[in-house]
């Protein structure tokens, strides 16, 4: 890559040898191959956060991408996400692992880290919110990182949704990198607005506007949550199936090991209310080969040698989930896709919050599931006791389904924070922090 000038004075660097590499002649195939390699590609692909790429080679290297498939490539999605959150404004670390000792909930199997509900977009569905509204009803009992922006397909954005509350909507612009600690020291709930955090797409913006088509970013925004590091569990919607295993093998390249990848027969990016939903699981397991202290006390446990086999690996599992295996029953889309505006869908999600829609109403029925779902992935639903807290009956649900795992008893949380008000206090207390730190 070679420094030159484009036509505005500015400095910036050309890709021209990889963009070559990314459409090859091979005259042992009679065809063109694509050579580069992922690192390549995700080298070229961080210019852009720092306006290094010009507006032709930029425009070049997306339309390729998309031609070949490359930002197909599981190796590619990751390496370009990792690049990503390295330009992506920085959180302070030690903070955050101070949050979670100080406010994590540990159950079951989860130890109190951060959690993330996002899907890609892009299905042509335009649903109800479900993503964010689940993320919040979950935050009741989870660290919540909701990593989102406004609508680009649909008509109603997670920004949008959050924004359309009232009377007194959050500050979403508010929750920087430098205020989200002093955020969570009030709520178990932050959205981290994308242009907030990743200044750097500004430049892409206008590119991607006038190409038309969907590009790596669309697929790139869920990989690259900013407190990617103190993520513990996370479930990610794609609206193809033949993603599904894609972004399940980027995730775990990325060093992800609780998480679960999700698409809806009618190729939804969310789980489901209609029928059956593809599942990609992705579990860590001990690694038998491993010869070091398995004992978390144990004084050399936290020691690596990196030449030796690592002490756990990372499976990844298939499986089909529908509404019945959450004890609930079908809804077909369009009771839940009616395509309104954020003012509309917000008014619905403060109903829901208010616990005021009927016990079978499709939108209630839709947020559970996909709430439940983040509670068994992040492992509340494996403890045998529950103690959540006023209302709680306490009678946990041990029925396993698809995966071996509790999905009904991720319903009974889910509508244990809807009815005794956490879910709404944790929505309120997201929004006061937010716009306390206008204040400041």
């Amino acid at each position: 890559m070679a420094a030159q000038m484009d036509q505005d004075g500015a400095q910036t660097v050309s890709i021209t040898p990889l963009l070559n590499k990314m459409l090859k002649w091979s005259r042992h195939n009679d065809t063109y191959t694509s050579v580069a390699t992922a690192d390549e590609i995700a080298a070229a692909v961080s210019l852009i956060f720092t306006n290094q790429l010009d507006a032709v080679q930029c425009a070049s290297l997306l339309t390729l991408l998309h031609a070949t498939k490359r930002d197909w490539e599981p190796l590619v999605l990751a390496r370009c996400s990792q690049r990503m959150r390295e330009a992506a404004a920085q959180v302070d670390r030690q903070a955050l692992r101070n949050i979670i000792r100080l406010r994590g909930r540990r159950e079951g199997t989860y130890r109190g880290g951060f959690c993330d509900l996002v899907g890609t977009g892009g299905d042509g569905w335009s649903t109800f919110n479900v993503s964010t509204t689940a993320s919040i009803v979950a935050s009741s009992l989870l660290l919540l990182s909701k990593h989102g922006n406004r609508a680009s397909s649909s008509t109603s954005g997670s920004a949008d949704l959050l924004q359309a509350i009232g009377p007194r909507p959050p500050v979403i612009e508010a929750v920087t990198a430098q205020e989200l600690p002093s955020v969570y020291g009030k709520s178990n709930y932050a959205f981290l607005f994308a242009p907030v955090f990743h200044p750097g797409m500004r430049h892409v913006a206008p590119i991607r506007k006038r190409l038309g088509f969907r590009t790596v970013f669309n697929l790139l925004g869920p990989l690259a949550n900013p407190v990617e590091g103190s993520i513990e569990a996370r479930i990610i919607g794609v609206p193809l199936s033949e993603l599904g295993p894609i972004f399940a093998e980027a995730l775990r390249l990325n060093g992800v090991r609780k998480g679960m990848v999700v698409c809806g027969e009618e190729q939804l990016d969310e789980i489901s209310c209609a029928g059956k939903t593809d599942c990609w699981r992705l579990v860590e397991r001990p690694n038998p080969a491993f010869r070091g202290p398995r004992d978390e006390e144990d004084e050399e446990f936290t020691t690596s040698d990196e030449e030796g086999e690592p002490r756990t690996l990372v499976d990844i599992e298939n499986f089909n989930l529908q509404p019945s295996d959450f004890g609930l029953q079908a809804h077909s889309l369009s009771e839940v896709s009616p395509g309104k505006m954020p003012k509309d869908n917000a008014a619905k999600l403060m109903e829901l919050l208010r616990n005021r829609l009927p016990k079978d109403d499709p939108v209630l029925d839709f947020v559970l599931l996909n709430t439940a779902a983040l509670f068994v992935i992040a492992g509340v639903c494996d403890s045998d006791t529950s103690d959540m807290g006023y209302e709680d009956d306490r009678k946990v649900i041990q029925d396993t389904g698809p995966g071996g795992l509790r999905w009904k008893e991720g319903v009974r949380r889910a509508r244990w924070a809807i009815e005794s008000g956490q879910a709404l206090a944790s929505l309120e207390s997201y929004i006061e922090a937010t716009n306390a730190a206008t204040r400041q």
